[in-house]
Order: structure tokens, then sequence, then C-alpha cells
């Protein structure tokens, strides 16, 4: 009789099923609480009590559930809400102020930290960037990088005869910048990408990422393939919370501006199908291959 009692009095543990459920409602109210008051900037603290959690359990949750935190979160909206503006010729002080910042400081430094350029720069599409760039060879046929004083802009491939048009493929996502020839100052980074003898995982190469949030966030996930993996669209589709935008995804994939560093060849398509690469499917396979060879030496 004694035994049945505390039988009966012993905790239930939740199912795998209930505890996803669990988490998933929590990761909803503060996807909604920020979505509705980001304007406001809240504090971590007033999200984590919309979400029933604690500062700490709301950032590892949010993390693992959606691969970002909430401040991140907060601040995609913010710099996508003001990008808009910009792309609708308001002021960057405008911006700023209707995106719920203090002043301009504060939209330039989410800018520098997101985009690697100032508001002013992104809103007139590279006019005034200089962007040094270079043809090298590569084990993947010739490359062109496209560098700032700020890091790696741009990296193509080519087949011989066909590195103009490659370079003018990258040229095209800033038509207002400065380019110019400068092979002496791209051969550094050049040496970076493809000597494995200078990958120093506490040295990482400076990227700037131009394109919008989800593509950005779409590259920052591909950034995270370790090498020598690959997964689907899907799977990406799934870290950044939106299981239905496998389609997007593969858009985005495709628009990637920097071929290799950030690893779009390491994505594959349904049921992990080799699917098209910008630059060439051979270009992709021998990427592939390439990397299984740098793990097994």
């Amino acid at each position: 009789m004694t035994d049945l009692a505390l039988a009966d009095h012993r905790p239930v543990r939740p199912s795998p099923r209930d505890a996803a459920l669990a988490d998933y409602d929590c990761v909803r109210r503060a996807i909604g609480f920020i979505s509705q008051k980001w304007k406001a900037q809240p504090t971590i603290d007033a999200i984590a009590d919309a979400a029933g959690l604690t500062a700490d359990e709301l950032h590892h949750l949010f993390r693992r559930w959606a691969g970002l935190t909430p401040k991140a979160f907060m601040q995609a909206l913010t710099l996508d809400h003001a990008k808009t503006l910009l792309r609708d010729s308001a002021s960057v002080l405008d911006a700023a102020l209707d995106s719920g910042l203090s002043g301009p400081g504060r939209l330039h430094d989410l800018f520098v930290t997101h985009e690697a350029m100032s508001p002013g720069e992104w809103k007139s599409g590279g006019a005034g960037l200089v962007m040094r760039y270079g043809f090298h060879p590569s084990p993947f046929g010739s490359a062109v990088v496209i560098a700032t004083d700020r890091g790696l802009a741009g990296l193509a491939f080519a087949d011989p005869g066909e590195e103009q048009a490659a370079f003018v493929d990258l040229q095209q996502r800033w038509p207002r910048a400065t380019y110019v020839e400068d092979p002496a100052a791209t051969a550094p980074l050049a040496r970076r990408i493809f000597d494995p003898a200078q990958w120093r995982a506490e040295q990482p190469l400076r990227v700037v990422l131009i394109g919008t949030d989800f593509e950005v966030r779409v590259w920052e996930t591909l950034l995270k393939i370790p090498l020598g993996k690959a997964v689907c669209y899907s799977d990406i589709a799934a870290k950044l919370a939106s299981p239905k935008a496998s389609r997007a995804v593969g858009a985005a994939v495709g628009k990637n501006p920097i071929s290799f560093v950030v690893p779009c060849h390491r994505a594959l398509g349904k049921g992990g199908a080799l699917t098209g690469y910008h630059w060439g499917l051979t270009r992709k396979q021998a990427m592939i291959g390439w990397e299984a060879g740098r793990l097994e030496s």
C-alpha cells in the first residue's frame, strides 16, 4: 500500500514531444513580443518575462531553437526596417529614429557590425566605397577576389578567358562603388583562402556580407557547416525557424557573393542531391572532393 502511494507521487517527465511543444510555446511568445515591441528596443529581461523564462533560459532556448539570440533577432528586425526606410529615400537620422534608435550613431554601429559598412554607404549602393580586386590562381580555376578595407567582399571563379565576365557579375552587386584593379592588395587574401596552412580558427578571415537580412542569415548559417560536411536546404530553413522556406534558402545560397569562403557548395538539394552551383556543378564537385582530401591528409 505504501509502495503504491509512493509510486503515484513520483514526478512524471514530459515526453520529448511535449517538451518540444513547451519550448516552441516559449519561443513563440518571445518572437511575438519582440515583433510587437521592437521599436521600443525592450531589454532581454522584458522579453524573457513575456516568454515566462529567466533571461539565461531564454537566451539558450532561443539560440538553440532559432539559431540566433533574442537580441540578434531584434537587431535583424531593426536593421531590416532601417534598410526599407533608406531604400525609400529616408535620411539616416529619420531611419534611425523611426527604427527606435536614439540617433544615427546607434544605426551606424548596427550597420557596421552586420553589414561592414555605414548606413550612408549602404544607402548609396556603394558610392564612395573603394573596392580592390585581382585575379589569382586557385585549385578551382581563376579566382576573382574583391576586398574593401574592412574585409573580403567578393569571391568568384572562372574558366580561362571568362575572368572578366565573373568580375562583372560581382561588380553588379555594387555598381556605384569605385573598383581598382590591385592584385598586390588581394594576393594575401587569396593565399589565406586557398592555403590550408594559413587557416587559423583564432584568426578568422573578415568578410563583408552584402545582401538582404534573410540572405545574410542564410550565409551566416552556411559558415557554421564544418569542413567535409553538407546540409540540405531544408536543414538551413529549419535552423532559421522557417521550415517551409527551402526554395528561398536555395535562392539565397545561389546569390552568395563570397563563394567557397561562405561554403554554399556544402548546401545540397532535396534528398542530398548535388544541385546546381553558380560557378558550375563540376566546380562544386571539385570543392567537395578537395575538402575531403584536406581531412584525409
